[in-house]
């Protein structure tokens, strides 16, 4: 948790966000990341997806078996969903999202937003060619030698 708290800190000196994490197997770092929206100019980049990436990419493995999560604030909703994904044994956090909010970093209008029926959202959501969308899951149930995920 040091770690993830120092990756935040010293984010925030060279000009970033406020979140650092590391993923952590067998008691050792294998990946780490801060955050890097605004350096990038990607607004996936907080510092739990960063880390997630480059631990998959040095495990060679699209799920974190037997590893833990250490970040330095909870989880927004985008950074859990790519947690679940991503399967670790456990998460640590550091600051609550209540904290965030706090500091500027306040997520309550997605969790409001994922709840709503997508017609009522704030961003204009419409289903179009559903029975043809829906032909790449007939398509992923009919392949053989699909990986499960």
């Amino acid at each position: 948790m040091s770690r993830a708290i120092e990756l935040a800190i010293e984010n925030v000196r060279s000009g970033g966000g406020p979140f650092g994490a590391v993923v952590v197997k067998e008691g050792k770092i294998i990946a780490e990341g801060a955050n890097s929206v605004t350096a990038t100019n990607d607004p996936t980049a907080h510092a739990e997806v960063v880390a997630i990436r480059r631990a998959c990419a040095t495990l060679g493995a699209f799920e974190l078996v037997e590893c833990e999560i250490y970040t330095s604030c909870e989880p927004c909703p985008m950074c859990l969903g790519a947690i679940y994904w991503a399967r670790p044994a456990r998460v640590y956090f550091g600051s609550t999202a209540a904290d965030a909010s706090k500091a500027g970093f306040d997520d309550s209008l997605i969790y409001s937003e994922i709840a709503r029926p997508y017609t009522n959202r704030k961003i204009p959501m419409q289903q179009l060619m559903a029975s043809e969308a829906f032909e790449a899951f007939r398509a992923w149930q009919r392949q053989p030698n699909k990986i499960p995920y």
